[in-house]
């Protein structure tokens, strides 16, 4: 099926290790379908977590459709992940361990569903997201280098 990205979390690999990946369904309303159509959709600051044995994302931030006036809901309200009951009891045992969290990776279609892409990640101490950024830094200059090479 063909893939479509909408928008990704820019800090999820910054602040995370992400030691797995899974994709889940997302249960939306019709005006926040229209409004993630026109990309109006934030990652940044949302996580996922378990409440009465179901997942919900949190954070999220859809912008209301313009043209929805009594339609449009809350922008920043919990939605709900479409999981099977054997990945949302993976999950909730993969959170229980110490340090351990499900981060919202990236949104896109696919096909006309959309579909949210869940890491279960592990924070980052600030001397790891310093070599993360010291490692792609010089990967940079290493690239430049090389381009400059070729220049010649």
């Amino acid at each position: 099926m063909n893939t479509k990205l909408i928008a990704k979390n820019p800090t999820a690999y910054h602040n995370y290790f992400i030691e797995d990946k899974m994709e889940a369904g997302i249960v939306l309303f019709g005006t926040e379908i229209k409004s993630i159509r026109a990309g109006k959709v934030n990652l940044k600051d949302s996580y996922a977590n378990i409440k009465n044995g179901e997942i919900y994302i949190s954070g999220m931030h859809i912008s209301p459709y313009e043209h929805g006036n009594i339609f449009n809901k809350n922008p920043l309200r919990d939605r709900k992940l479409l999981l099977n009951k054997r990945e949302i009891n993976r999950l909730i045992g993969l959170t229980k361990q110490k340090g351990y969290t499900l981060i919202p990776i990236s949104i896109y279609f696919k096909g006309n569903f959309v579909k949210v892409e869940l890491g279960i990640g592990k924070g980052k101490k600030l001397y790891d997201k310093r070599q993360d950024i010291a490692k792609k830094d010089a990967e940079r200059k290493i690239n430049q280098a090389m381009k400059q090479k070729y220049r010649d």
